[in-house]
């Protein structure tokens, strides 16, 4: 498996695995965080690019989170905001989640668990930052 990343947009990631780009751009939410109460709500916002020659079908994700005080927490389930994106050769997916975390910075990364011609691939996600900013 061949997994690259290069420059990405300021906290975000950007990350090639085999032929399979994802791009995270993350974003704070103050209007919806409680800061003075430690609650700190963040949006990212995902897109994954087929740039290979063969179809795939999202079967699963998985997120390691941690805040700033060392917590680490994993999330994983089926599909990404209950849905399992078909992806032929050239298409592209977006969806828009979000983190909550009592800390005002942490980290996410992890990755995406496609079929791809009856085989598992592993994508992955580049460590990205969550970072208030009032």
């Amino acid at each position: 498996m061949t997994t690259a990343t290069t420059a990405a947009p300021k906290h975000g990631s950007d990350t090639v695995t085999e032929d399979v780009r994802v791009t995270v751009r993350p974003e704070f939410m103050p209007l919806q965080s409680s800061v003075g109460e430690g609650r700190y709500l963040f949006a990212y916002h995902v897109r994954m690019v087929n740039n290979g020659a063969s179809r795939m079908r999202l079967a699963s994700r998985f997120w390691r989170i941690v805040d700033a005080d060392g917590e680490a927490r994993v999330t994983e389930g089926p599909g990404v905001v209950g849905q399992h994106p078909e992806l032929g050769p050239g298409d592209s997916f977006e969806y828009s989640s979000f983190c909550p975390l009592g800390t005002a910075w942490g980290t996410m990364e992890g990755h995406f668990l496609f079929e791809r011609e009856g085989k598992p691939l592993a994508v992955q996600v580049g460590r990205f930052y969550l970072v208030a900013r009032a």
